[in-house]
């Protein structure tokens, strides 16, 4: 029985790569990667790596005469080059580097905790310009860049708060709704005389709200966020924010709202808070901009899961 050290490494990665993505949805941590509705993708992708890993298992010890390399040069299936490894050519720089790119990103995951997109993120985003909407050459000519986003946030990725059935939920099929249900939550929310932002809606009622600043004037509000203060801000101002996460880190993006109120200057930014106040209206770069009059609000530990994922609707 002959032992092959590199057929073993293989197996190893294979299911270190397996284990590790097991043990992200065991952990429910998944959800500080990607929207936890692609979550049978990565769950799908954790049993492929175990089943290469069985296969590979295979080839780890052979009671056979071994297919050399040498062996394989004098071979017809390769008289036309050696293009393909039997797991027994020499260990080399290339085969070394190439290990490392891979082993890498499982040394970084099993050993680094995930760190939670925070306020330095949204300041390289520029948080307030894409709250503001004044990033898109379409807001010169007093037309908000949200309005030509609403389509699309809403049938594939709204996200919004009135409290109703179904709060806090934000993980996979969860986050789906009828367009039908849809129209009624957005309804409620017209009609609320205090608008609730849980995870599920709050990136559907930040984009209503914004979208039609004026219709929302006055009515009291209450959220949960993350502190942002940018350069220029008063001392009694911050942005109450979050981190909507469409498909995956990569591609998330800051929603909130600018917060006024006396003790804002103790706050200290990536505190999270609850809060409570009367929405106004502001401007910023000349584009009308929701702000929050805050009347209450109490510091609070970071949630368990604290990104926001769009709801998916169905028009089925």
């Amino acid at each position: 029985m002959k032992f092959n050290g590199q057929q073993a490494t293989r197996a190893l990665i294979l299911i270190s790569f397996s284990i590790f993505l097991f043990n992200l949805h065991y952990t429910g941590e998944i959800t500080k990667f990607i929207n936890p509705k692609y979550g049978h993708l990565s769950q799908s992708a954790a049993i492929i790596f175990l089943l290469l890993f069985l296969i590979q298992i295979t080839r780890v010890w052979s009671s056979a005469p071994v297919h050399t390399y040498s062996d394989c040069k004098k071979s017809q299936c390769c008289s036309h080059g050696h293009t393909h490894d039997h797991g027994d050519t020499p260990f080399t720089t290339k085969k070394l580097i190439s290990c490392a790119m891979i082993v890498f990103p499982l040394l970084t995951g099993f050993l680094l905790p995930a760190k939670v997109l925070d306020a330095s993120i949204a300041n390289k985003k520029g948080a307030m310009i894409t709250l503001s909407g004044s990033d898109n050459p379409d807001s010169e000519n007093g037309e908000d860049s949200r309005l030509h986003n609403k389509h699309i946030n809403i049938t594939a990725a709204g996200e919004q708060n009135v409290e109703g059935p179904g709060d806090n939920l934000a993980t996979g099929s969860e986050n789906e709704m009828r367009s039908g249900e849809y129209d009624k939550l957005i309804m409620a929310l017209e009609n609320s005389e205090v608008i609730k932002l849980n995870d599920k809606i709050y990136s559907s009622f930040f984009e209503e709200i914004s979208t039609d600043v004026n219709k929302y004037k006055g009515r009291k509000i209450e959220l949960t966020g993350f502190v942002y203060k940018e350069e220029g801000f008063n001392g009694n101002q911050l942005v109450i924010s979050r981190f909507l996460i469409t498909h995956c880190v990569a591609d998330a993006g800051i929603i909130g709202f600018l917060s006024e109120f006396r003790d804002a200057s103790r706050l200290k930014k990536d505190s999270w808070i609850n809060a409570e106040g009367v929405i106004g209206v502001t401007t910023y770069n000349g584009a009308p901009l929701p702000y929050i009059k805050v009347t209450n609000w109490q510091e609070i530990a970071e949630p368990k899961k604290p990104y926001l994922y769009p709801i998916t609707i169905r028009h089925s």
